[in-house]
């Protein structure tokens, strides 16, 4: 191609570019301000502001690409988020700056492909970076940190106004080492023909979604046992067991957890965590007895259902075989006084860790969620403004706007968790960093006009136009002229921009 035409196809180019891009902003303020007027007629706190300019819109802008799939949300100030100022918001940093030991960890390194699919990509890793060199004591500051450091962002699934919660708990159970008349229900560890492509058979932790095989001799590949199966005894006798319960029904309510933790008669304690699962979809056993009419949708909790289990054994055991799931186990290192860990790799942090979708966000991210919980009775409706983190995950947590709240170990906890199932405010709390007035200060500079010089020796025209600046017809492509020998200007260098558990 010859260089007058080279030079012009660059310059068009740029000037598409950049017309494409301010169209694109304002698409996202009018869609912005679209959005605002539908959650308006959902979220009356939400004040009644007149439809703005673009340019004058009183709330962060967020770029494109920006996209949450199946999500609708809506950039908002800090005075239109309920209840942000009654939060213990010290609390909250303690548990983000847990977080963030794993994400500063991860600085420098490639990003996983997965990770820069997701809205969030890689961002967290700047507030991350000036939390470590901030160890606040005072809840003032911690404040102004998210403010100073994040933008919020109301999100739900599209369509629907409020996100959806339910909760999580570490079970505390007792067990045996070995197996006795009393104590007869195994705990299983992960066995060595379970297989997951992409995953060596040592790994930790095991993905809890896609196709899990068990491998027979060298090459043979077939689904792995269900839980009636493995029920029945398929995998007895291997020196699998971890441990011994009493009843399946503990062992049930562990793997929907996904952690427990075994008391023993000569008080010991052992702790189980999460290590793979046989590949079957999860079956949430309280919606197979609502759909049978035994329990009403309004009274569903844990706790309901394991009174109905005990008093029907014979049902009990067909309703776990409804769920084809089953989860394995392994012993991880914890005190009695250490929480559960969670997918993120860190301990959990009761009433202030959350279990997301991972394959839509990225762990570490804070999340405020408000509404009415039943917190201290079945029927209270307790106020709950809390910034939650996101450190954990489960193959029924599903969607843009749906988090598992965890509570923390043993029966209180248990009977908090086991009654929420409830819809929710959620705003997610975006970096800053991904503000385009931000982003832009530091793109990069674009490569130097051509010379004046240079330009004369090239003159730029429009082929599609005569020279008198009328446009003319074009009747098949146009030969270009032989290309005629010329030094290429010197450039200077281009400066780059620095770069869990189920659910009943």
């Amino acid at each position: 191609m010859a260089p007058e035409a080279r030079i012009k196809i660059l310059l068009k180019n740029s000037a598409t570019a950049l017309c494409a891009g301010l169209v694109v902003l304002a698409s996202f303020s009018l869609g912005a301000e679209a959005a605002r007027r539908h959650y308006r007629s959902h979220y009356h706190h939400l004040p009644d502001v007149a439809a703005v300019p673009p340019r004058a819109l009183p709330y962060p802008q967020l770029p494109l690409p920006f996209e949450i799939p199946a999500a609708q949300y809506l950039p908002l100030v800090w005075a239109d988020v309920k209840g942000w100022s009654d939060d213990d918001h010290l609390a909250a940093y303690k548990t983000f700056r847990a977080s963030c030991r794993s994400i500063n960890a991860q600085t420098g390194a490639p990003e996983p492909k997965a990770l820069e699919l997701k809205p969030l990509g890689s961002s967290l890793s700047e507030p991350c970076r000036a939390a470590k060199s901030l160890d606040l004591t005072d809840d003032a500051k911690a404040k102004t940190f998210f403010e100073d450091n994040f933008s919020p962002l109301r999100i739900s699934r599209l369509g629907e106004p409020d996100g959806f919660v339910t909760g999580y708990y570490e079970p505390v159970l007792e067990g045996s080492r070995t197996q006795t008349e009393v104590y007869n229900v195994p705990v299983y560890r992960r066995p060595s023909n379970l297989f997951v492509r992409g995953y060596n058979q040592a790994s930790v932790s095991l993905p809890n979604k896609g196709s899990v095989y068990r491998k027979i001799g060298r090459r043979k590949l077939v689904p792995y046992y269900d839980r009636g199966e493995i029920e029945d005894g398929k995998i007895a006798g291997r020196g699998l067991e971890i441990a011994w319960l009493k009843d399946p029904t503990d062992l049930l309510f562990a793997q929907i957890q996904g952690s427990a933790r075994i008391k023993f008669d000569d008080g010991g304690t052992i702790r189980l965590n999460y290590d793979s699962y046989n590949g079957y979809p999860y079956t949430a056993v309280g919606r197979v007895l609502i759909e049978r009419g035994i329990i009403p949708k309004e009274e569903m909790s844990m706790q309901k259902i394991r009174e109905w289990m005990a008093q029907n054994p014979d049902g009990a055991k067909e309703l776990r075989r409804q769920n084809r799931s089953y989860i394995f186990f392994r012993e991880v290192n914890l005190s009695d006084k250490d929480e559960a860990v969670g997918a993120q790799g860190i301990p959990l942090t009761a009433g202030r860790s959350i279990a997301v979708d991972k394959s839509l966000h990225v762990y570490g991210t804070p999340f405020f969620i408000e509404g009415e919980l039943p917190i201290e009775s079945d029927r209270a409706k307790t106020p709950f403004h809390r910034l939650m983190i996101a450190q954990d995950t489960g193959s029924a947590i599903i969607g843009p706007a749906r988090a598992d709240l965890y509570f923390g170990a043993g029966a209180d906890a248990g009977r908090v968790s086991g009654r929420l199932r409830h819809p929710m405010h959620f705003v997610m709390l975006v970096p800053k960093s991904l503000d385009p007035a931000l982003r832009a200060a530091r793109l990069p500079v674009p490569d130097p006009r051509p010379s004046e010089k240079i330009a004369k020796l090239f003159p730029q025209s429009d082929p599609a136009k005569d020279p008198k600046g009328e446009t003319v017809a074009i009747a098949g492509p146009v030969p270009l002229p032989a290309p005629r020998p010329v030094i290429e200007p010197v450039r200077e260098p281009r400066r780059h921009m620095k770069s869990r558990s189920h659910q009943q």
